[in-house]
C-alpha cells in the first residue's frame, strides 16, 4: 500500500468524495462548504453602518435600539467580507508513514488538507499551506493566493514521498513558530498533524498564534495510539534511533500506554478549550468527509 495518495485523488476531491467511500457527491458546492463557511467564516458578511430603512429593504436587519430610540425604523447593512488567508499546516515527519486500521496517516492528513483547501478556494479565500517534518519541508512554505496555484503545488507535494525526518528538534513547534512569523494577521490556520505527543510545550506558541489568527487543531489518530495490540514481544525504534523491546501483552503496560494518551489529549484538549479553538480529530479508519462534518458541527454548537 502505497503512503502518500496519488495526485489525482486529492484534485479529484474538488468534485466528488469518491475517494473517500462515498457515492457520487459534489463536496464542494454542496454541505461540506455550506458548514465550513457557516462554522468558519460566519454570515460572510461585515458589519457596515446602521441607516434609515427604505421600502423593499430585508426587516431582518432591523436595527430596533436606533428604531426605537429616534422612532423611525434603522437597518444595519454589510458588505461582503473580504477574502482571508487560509493556511494548511500539514505534519510529513516520518511517524505519518503509520497505520493499523484503514489507511496511513500520512494519507489521511493529504485527505483533509485537500478537502478544506478545496472548500476554501470555493467561497474566493486566498490558499496556502506549510509543510513540516520531512527533510524537504523547509522549502514548502506556499504562500496563499487567490487563484489554485498555491493549493496544486501543495496537493502536488503532499502526493510526494517524504525525504526522511527534519533536522530540528521540534518538527511541530518549529512550524508553529514559523506560521507565526510568516501569516498574514486574520488568518485561518489548519494545524494537520499526529498530535500524539507531550504538548505542553506547545502552549505558549499556539496561545499567541490564536491571539492573531483563527486557529483549528486537526489530530490524525490511529487506534494503536492509545490501544496498543498485543503481538507479544515486539522490537520498537524510539526517537533517539535505539532498539527497544516491549512486551505488548503486558496488561499493565498497555493500561498505562492507554493512561498516557488520554493525559496527553485532554491537555490539547483543554488548551484548545481555553483558547477557543476547534479540535477536530480524524482516524486512520475514518470517511474524512464525514468525520470533518462531524466536528464542524460539534464546534458549531459551541459558539
Amino acid at each position: 500500500m502505497a503512503l502518500h495518495p496519488r495526485l489525482d485523488d486529492l484534485l479529484e476531491l474538488r468534485h466528488q468524495a469518491r475517494t473517500l467511500g462515498l457515492a457520487s457527491h459534489h463536496l464542494v458546492n454542496s454541505s461540506f462548504s455550506g458548514l465550513y463557511a457557516s462554522v468558519f467564516r460566519g454570515t460572510g458578511l461585515d458589519f457596515e453602518e446602521v441607516r434609515e430603512y427604505h421600502e423593499g429593504d430585508d426587516i431582518r436587519n432591523m436595527e430596533w435600539k436606533v428604531t426605537a430610540r429616534t422612532n423611525s425604523p434603522h437597518l444595519k447593512t454589510f458588505r461582503e467580507e473580504r477574502e482571508r488567508s487560509v493556511v494548511l499546516c500539514v505534519d510529513q515527519g516520518p511517524h505519518m508513514s503509520f497505520g493499523t486500521r484503514g489507511t496511513f496517516k500520512s494519507i489521511q492528513a493529504a485527505r483533509t488538507a485537500a478537502l478544506l483547501g478545496w472548500a476554501a478556494n470555493s467561497l474566493n479565500d486566498r490558499v496556502g499551506g506549510l509543510l513540516f517534518g520531512d527533510n524537504a519541508s523547509t522549502a514548502h512554505h506556499f504562500r496563499p493566493t487567490k487563484d489554485r496555484r498555491a493549493l496544486w503545488r501543495l496537493l502536488r507535494a503532499l502526493s510526494r514521498p517524504s525525504e526522511g525526518a527534519e533536522a530540528v528538534k521540534d518538527p511541530l513547534l518549529n512550524a508553529l513558530q514559523r506560521a507565526e512569523r510568516g501569516t498574514a494577521t486574520g488568518s485561518l490556520i489548519f494545524i494537520i498533524a499526529d498530535l500524539n505527543r507531550e504538548v505542553t510545550s506547545l502552549e505558549t506558541t499556539i496561545g499567541r498564534l490564536s491571539q492573531r489568527h483563527s486557529l483549528v487543531l486537526i489530530p490524525i489518530d490511529d487506534k494503536a495510539d492509545h490501544d496498543l495490540p498485543d503481538v507479544g514481544r515486539a522490537l520498537f525504534t524510539d526517537h533517539a534511533g535505539d532498539l527497544l523491546e516491549i512486551e505488548t501483552g503486558d496488561d499493565a503496560g498497555r493500561t498505562a500506554y492507554r493512561k498516557s494518551w488520554e493525559q496527553n489529549r485532554q491537555f490539547l484538549a483543554g488548551i484548545a478549550n481555553r483558547l477557543r479553538i476547534p479540535l477536530i480529530p480524524v482516524a486512520t479508519d475514518d470517511e474524512v468527509h464525514q468525520a470533518l462534518m462531524r466536528g464542524m458541527r460539534h464546534t458549531r454548537r459551541l459558539q
